[in-house]
């Protein structure tokens, strides 16, 4: 992770929308929620409009919607927040209620250990899978060409 705060929020809130909401749940077992904690926005799904470019540089265009579900959750002065892909509102306040801890300076370390490496790793293995799946069909074109 990078030493920037920002760029380290921006990370771990990644990392907690992409997890399985199982592997979530499991990480999170040990953190109780905090009598104290405030649902300042429950779990609330819609849609999102996806936009694309053409080669990354072209005209934007609406590629489809996706469903998400985002909530916030007050714990002391810190605000957690959570967007996920889905409809899974448990997720979501899983997802916000680490963001919430991960800004506590003492917590930190422990839920970096204990939440965080687990699910880099638990999501890392799930890109390696899919990168072999995809390596095991790759195809290889060659080009014959006729001497003169």
């Amino acid at each position: 992770m990078d030493s920037s705060p920002h760029l380290a929020r921006q990370q771990w809130m990644s990392l907690l929308a992409q997890a399985e909401p199982g592997e979530l749940a499991t990480a999170m077992e040990a953190f109780a929620l905090p009598a104290d904690a405030t649902w300042l926005r429950p779990p609330q799904t819609g849609l999102y409009m996806l936009r694309g470019r053409v080669g990354g540089t072209g005209p934007q265009f609406n590629l489809g919607e996706v469903t998400v579900t985002r909530c916030s959750v007050q714990i002391g002065t810190r605000v957690g927040h959570a967007w996920v892909r889905g409809g899974n509102s448990r997720h979501a306040e899983l997802a916000a209620y680490a963001d919430a801890l991960l800004q506590d300076n003492e917590q930190h370390p422990q839920l970096s250990q204990h939440v965080l490496e687990p699910l880099r790793q638990a999501l890392q293995a799930r890109r390696d899978a899919a990168s072999r799946k995809a390596a095991a069909s790759k195809v290889e074109f060659f080009t014959v060409v006729r001497g003169e």
